[in-house]
């Protein structure tokens, strides 16, 4: 699970479970559906790290079959916020995944009926967790994911991202998903999109994820144009020296520490720099990754996993 040979090669390694060995328990408790052994690897991430909590919990929320422990979990201890969160979390990565990855057009009034109806199970739990605990953050940042899927507008959304940030300023999972939102497939604009991912770069510690925003922002920005537009705009030098930028303050930074997000930082930027013919910047984050990649932003690329290789090979022979 979570490997693909390419090429005859090496396989790479495209689950997070399998790169990151920390994260194995936690597999192992939702495929036995054992909540006492999910509740034990949750209550070992340090109280201080809602980020990882979060983190975490969309990693859950992608394994098959999960909802039915957690639903009994979250009858059972109906004051405990983690469970609702957990389960609210699933219920929206099945709406997601009912919905498609399609452009809005293209996607049918029942699928669209079908991904609320997931979405506004999620965010009646997360009404409750909110109105009891305001300044759990784990439900804040899966908030976010509801509001854009159910349309509640800029205003929202961000009104959610700014209850989080008053308990935790730095969380780049809940920046990523705002960011989504101030993309104008979403209703916002490039100049949204793009200011508050420098906005959250400069703010945020030196070494922190933070700068893998500004990377997102303009792969969106890329995918969003055409033909001649497309191939140009990451080959652009202003563009590609605020992705340098971006890099050295964040993984590429000497207090950067590898932690769960760290194949998902570098495979951004290894994206944006190799759709840009960067490769001499790309190299870095290529050797970082070796045969680990973070599908997240790559699957959007036809016939990825065979892009991924050549793209690292050229990378490779500049260094």
């Amino acid at each position: 699970m979570g490997e693909s040979t390419v090429g005859g090669g090496t396989p790479l390694v495209t689950d997070p479970f399998d790169a990151v060995p920390g994260l194995a328990p936690l597999r192992a408790a939702a495929w036995d559906g054992d909540w006492a052994a999910t509740r034990a690897f949750f209550e070992g991430i340090p109280v201080a790290d809602a980020e990882g909590v979060s983190f975490a919990a969309a990693l859950l929320a992608g394994v098959d079959r999960t909802e039915w422990y957690l639903e009994k979990a979250a009858k059972a201890e109906p004051a405990d916020p983690l469970p609702r969160t957990l389960l609210a979390e699933r219920y929206i990565h099945l709406g997601w995944r009912a919905r498609g990855r399609g452009l809005g057009k293209d996607v049918s009034r029942d699928q669209v009926e079908l991904f609320h109806d997931w979405l506004r199970k999620a965010e009646l739990l997360l009404i409750e967790v909110c109105a009891e605990r305001p300044a759990y953050v784990p439900a804040w940042t899966a908030r976010l994911a509801t509001a854009r899927g159910l349309v509640l507008g800029q205003s929202e959304a961000r009104r959610r991202y700014d209850r989080l940030a008053e308990h935790y300023p730095h969380h780049v999972l809940a920046q990523s998903r705002l960011l989504q939102q101030l993309c104008p497939k979403w209703g916002g604009s490039w100049e949204a999109a793009h200011g508050f991912a420098q906005e959250c770069a400069s703010a945020a510690p030196e070494g922190s994820h933070a700068g893998v925003l500004v990377a997102e922002a303009h792969v969106e920005h890329c995918a969003e144009l055409d033909g001649a537009q497309a191939r140009e705009y990451l080959r652009d030098v202003s563009v590609r020296d605020e992705l340098r930028r971006a890099a050295r303050a964040s993984v590429l930074h000497p207090d950067h520490r590898r932690d769960w997000q760290w194949t998902d930082s570098h495979s951004t930027f290894a994206l944006a720099f190799s759709l840009g013919g960067h490769l001499g910047d790309a190299a870095r984050h290529f050797a970082a990754l070796g045969d680990t990649v973070s599908e997240s932003f790559w699957r959007n690329v036809p016939d990825w996993k065979t892009r991924f290789t050549e793209y690292r090979s050229a990378a490779s022979a500049t260094l």
